[in-house]
């Protein structure tokens, strides 16, 4: 403890020091530093607060010698107290000053003084002027009315400006010069969180001028995203998507609060990944080609660097549902062609996958996933090809649209149907080893389809009598225990046999935290492409998620 109050008492003389060099300048300059600075001073007084009301007034004044003349030039800097909640943890500051029970002149006189800081601080911005008070009057104002009548008219007035400069284009005798607009942007810098300014700082976001080169102020952006993130504000979601195309930084740090969010949550719980990005407002920004480029990529980033974990697998495909939410509802006719989203591959495999299975006619889910299959080997797999295309690049498209794989699993333990078998398992060995040569690929669809074999002939000849060690005998030590662990947790909620031996099965699967997380998260995925996309199955349906409910509750 000792340790943090040397600290602090350094800190203190620092800021001291800073505001007094603020104090003997006031430029553009000064302006533009101290607004850089205010959300790390904001956070000194804060701990400084936290540690001044552990003490009584005499030992803050031994410990901190400089700490009234720091909180006084605070007093009187309006960026200060207009900034966030700065003013208030100000005011806590100065009430630890305050000695309850004064022993003499000198603790009585620091009350006083410090009490007209505070009458100064809580008046700053009402200025009760004697003849302010007599014109407001003759106006038929009362000075509680005024005061917030003359802001807003002042920000109205500064928006239509604003407003008139943009439709005014070459008109540059009506146009505000780039300077001004760059000073006002620096100047709404500490006031961003404020209602009252909240027209004025959309405005600003949505003004382009005619300038080459961007001429709002970085910190601006910084300080209008950051209070966007932490719900300090709310804006329109055509704002928030010029704030992102505007500046990179922004729309980079929106992607790695929403990142940060989804780590710390439960794990594989997708109702509540969904509820985080449409929150986050990225779904909807990603309508613009630009932004969704960027946002595809930092997803591919964190697919590489996590060696396709299964959370961000979630996550993209979750993020890609919301997506195309929001793309159907913004472009009832396509503002962007698909291509202008996925320009590097194939447009009818983009189309093909977009088109979700539950749109498709009655009938036709098995003719759409071989026809996915055949543009996918066509791209990735066809000597014929001049240029065949990278595998990675056509399977991180085939994994935005999880759903079409987990149809092809349901669709080979439930269909009869062999014609299209060898198209499935195909999608499937593709969907868990991308990177496999045709040779390792056929050999994983071999094992995959002696697999099925093996369920289909327990289902058909022992279903009354099936037994969790008959299942595990028959998925055997597969190279892809993925594609074997998906088919056969199909096989228990769809198999009549399945379901009695169920719970069993899994834990006999679940021989590791990382394969039970991979069962829950399959689970989950079930039910929530269930619940959203059909209304069958409403046995499979009950036991997934008794099943997803027991398993947690081990977890």
């Amino acid at each position: 403890m000792a340790q943090d109050f040397i600290g602090l008492a350094s800190d203190c003389e620092y800021w001291l020091q800073k505001l007094s060099a603020l104090d003997q300048a006031s430029t553009l300059e000064t302006q533009k530093d101290t607004c850089q600075h205010l959300p790390q001073f904001q956070e000194f007084l804060r701990q400084m607060y936290e540690a001044l009301k552990q003490m009584d007034s005499n030992i803050i004044m031994e410990r901190f010698p400089t700490i009234g003349q720091l909180l006084a030039k605070s007093c009187s800097n309006p960026f200060i107290l207009a900034y966030d909640e700065s003013q208030k943890f100000l005011i806590w500051c100065l009430c630890c000053l305050i000695n309850k029970e004064p022993q003499n002149s000198g603790d009585s006189k620091l009350n006083s003084w410090v009490r007209g800081l505070l009458s100064h601080i809580l008046s700053a911005f009402r200025l009760d002027i004697k003849e302010i008070g007599l014109f407001t009057q003759g106006l038929g104002y009362e000075p509680a009315d005024y005061y917030p009548a003359l802001l807003k008219n002042m920000v109205l007035s500064l928006v239509s400006k604003l407003r008139e400069s943009h439709l005014n284009g070459f008109n540059t005798r009506r146009r505000m010069a780039p300077e001004q607009v760059v000073s006002l942007s620096q100047v709404c810098v500490p006031v961003v969180t404020l209602p009252d300014f909240q027209p004025l700082v959309e405005a600003l976001l949505t003004y382009h001028g005619h300038e080459p080169q961007e001429f709002l102020c970085p910190e601006f952006f910084e300080a209008v995203n950051e209070a966007f993130l932490l719900k300090k504000i709310s804006l329109p979601t055509p704002t928030v998507v010029s704030l992102w195309l505007r500046h990179l930084p922004s729309l980079e740090k929106a992607m790695l609060h929403l990142f940060a969010k989804l780590i710390s949550s439960e794990r594989n719980c997708l109702r509540r990944t969904e509820c985080f990005i449409k929150d986050s407002l990225l779904p909807q920004a990603a309508c613009h080609p630009a932004i969704f480029r960027v946002v595809d990529e930092m997803f591919r980033y964190a697919l590489l660097e996590t060696d396709g974990a299964p959370e961000i697998l979630a996550a993209t495909q979750m993020f890609t549902r919301c997506f195309v939410e929001a793309l159907k509802k913004e472009n009832k006719q396509l503002k962007f062609a698909l291509k202008t989203y996925f320009p590097l591959l194939s447009p009818a495999l983009v189309t093909a996958l977009l088109q979700h299975p539950q749109e498709s006619p009655q009938g036709c889910c098995l003719q759409l996933l071989q026809h996915i299959s055949q543009l996918l080997q066509e791209a990735v797999e066809d000597q014929a090809c001049r240029s065949r295309e990278d595998p990675f690049e056509n399977w991180f498209l085939f994994i935005h649209f999880g759903d079409w794989a987990d149809m092809a699993a349901e669709q080979l333990l439930r269909s009869e149907a062999e014609t299209p078998a060898t198209a499935l398992l195909w999608l499937l060995a593709f969907y868990y080893r991308p990177l496999d040569s045709c040779q390792q690929r056929a050999q994983t669809m071999v094992e995959a389809e002696a697999v099925l074999s093996r369920l289909h002939l327990l289902t058909l000849s022992r279903s009354a009598s099936l037994s969790a060690a008959e299942l595990q005998a028959a998925t055997g030590e597969p190279v892809c225990g993925q594609l074997i662990r998906h088919l056969l947790l199909n096989f228990l909620l769809w198999a009549p046999g399945g379901h009695t031996v169920a719970r069993e099965a899994i834990t006999l699967m679940a021989r590791t935290d990382a394969i039970t997380q991979e069962i829950i998260g399959f689970l989950d995925q079930t039910l929530y492409r269930w619940d959203n996309l059909c209304t069958e199955a409403p046995r499979p349906a009950k036991l997934a998620r008794e099943l997803l409910q027991e398993l947690r509750a081990q977890v």
